[in-house]
């Protein structure tokens, strides 16, 4: 943003001068600027580097059908609960009770009711006149694609916005996302995604297209869709309000209301029913104390030993997050697009009453970023890239909750309930990190090569 304006896609001449315009250069050139500014990196280990990047297709296609492998032929691989509720309750729009579907048949400990906004229902009801199976494994296949495409397209953020994602990576970089997509998988919050056949990665790369566009009715008109479809995306117009994308902003607010209108329009009395009287009730979404929900409200009442609701507890630690959330905005560059998209998801994420791990897929956009980002060089940025990769393929909710008697109960011994805390701790250090990183020293450069210079804002 300069001047109150919107950031330019790509930089322009001054005015009255004589000199030709130069196109910017591609995004991938502008990424391996940064990377080698940020980051130097010896010969020896460049050139085995190259070696293993050489193998990410092979390592991307193993990984892939490791993960079909998993699903078709272990006995739960197929379950996809939360597909279920997206497939047959949608379907419950033609017995006009939408919000009375439950599915027990896998979950009898929790009847999953739909919980969605009714647009979403419009969306997906088509997807009943399938066979499940197909549709499974067809969702499954996608949401793996579109992990490509939200790192591939977080990638060409690290070099500036780029008005089309086909201007894209060169082959180098390419093959980086091919091996950030074989490790992403097995993440928590995309191997989660998978396990429950969930729409979060989908939500995720809606998100990332809209804030790569430079034109405010696309950008605002997806936000507001993929909002229509599941709530927690519309913190993205925080993003736009944040860089003064005002159109954008606005638009998104729009595109929002008209899924609203939609759904009134074609199914009144659902609609009705949801944002009337179903919208907020955190209750009906799950227990919030689980171990699976890594809120804020659901850490906090894992240390309280009950639900503290939006009490006052509640309120001083989204007080204090938005804090740490601001400073660390103030503390980035305007032009680290990704750095600051990140900063605000990691905050949706933490003040809502419930995010399950699943919806944690931001962290993948994180890693880039704090791996090959403009800050990678300083102290400290691997070590918090290396807490974050570790806990999210370790899984530490899938571990915790074989300790957890119920989802419904929220006390139980200290230990866990800290422990159960991974992301919020994880997010408080990341915002900690943001906010000093710009005051650490840069990481020294290998013996035998000479100071790399400093690195130089991404325009």
């Amino acid at each position: 943003m300069r001047g109150g304006r919107p950031d330019p896609a790509l930089p322009e001449p001054a005015v009255g001068s004589r000199r030709p315009h130069r196109a910017a250069p591609p995004a991938s050139r502008q990424i391996a600027r940064t990377v080698s500014e940020t980051t130097p990196v010896p010969a020896v280990r460049r050139s085995r580097t190259d070696r293993i990047l050489r193998l990410a297709p092979y390592l991307l296609l193993a990984s892939i059908v490791a993960r079909m492998a998993w699903a078709l032929l272990t006995p739960n691989g197929m379950n996809l609960v939360d597909l279920h509720v997206y497939v047959d309750g949608s379907a419950a729009l033609l017995r006009g009770n939408l919000y009375d579907y439950t599915y027990s048949e896998l979950t009898p400990d929790f009847p999953l009711p739909f919980t969605y906004p009714p647009f979403a229902a419009l969306v997906f009801f088509p997807l009943h006149y399938l066979p499940f199976d197909l549709v499974g494994v067809l969702w499954q296949l996608a949401t793996i694609g579109a992990l490509y495409l939200v790192i591939r397209m977080s990638l060409e953020l690290l070099g500036g916005t780029v008005t089309r994602w086909t201007r894209g990576l060169d082959a180098r970089w390419t093959a980086i996302a091919m091996l950030w997509t074989a490790v992403g998988t097995w993440t928590e919050p995309v191997r989660s995604t998978l396990d429950y056949g969930q729409v979060n990665v989908f939500l995720v790369l809606g998100a990332l297209v809209a804030v790569r566009s430079t034109r405010w009715w696309i950008a605002g008109g997806l936000v507001g869709i993929v909002a229509g479809i599941k709530l927690t995306p519309a913190v993205t117009g925080l993003y736009f309000v944040l860089r003064r994308r005002w159109k954008a902003a606005i638009f998104s607010a729009v595109a929002f209301g008209l899924t609203v209108g939609v759904s009134y329009l074609l199914v009144g009395a659902e609609a009705r029913r949801y944002f009337e009287h179903l919208l907020g009730d955190a209750s009906r979404i799950g227990p919030v104390g689980s171990v699976w929900n890594q809120s804020l409200r659901g850490a906090l009442s894992r240390l309280a030993g009950h639900d503290v609701g939006n009490g006052w507890v509640w309120l001083l630690g989204v007080a204090v997050a938005a804090v740490l959330a601001g400073f660390a905005w103030r503390a980035l560059g305007r032009d680290d697009l990704l750095g600051t998209l990140v900063v605000v998801q990691l905050f949706g994420l933490l003040i809502s009453p419930i995010s399950w791990s699943h919806h944690w897929v931001w962290l993948i956009p994180m890693l880039i970023w704090l791996v090959h980002g403009p800050l990678a060089g300083r102290v400290g940025s691997k070590i918090v890239a290396g807490f974050w990769l570790v806990s999210t393929l370790i899984g530490v909710p899938w571990v915790l909750s074989f300790f957890q008697d119920s989802i419904w109960l929220i006390s139980r011994p200290g230990l866990l309930a800290w422990l159960g805390a991974v992301d919020v701790v994880g997010a408080t250090a990341f915002y900690l990190w943001v906010i000093c990183a710009p005051h650490l020293t840069r990481r020294a450069a290998p013996t035998g090569r000479s100071p790399e210079p400093a690195p130089r804002p991404i325009r």
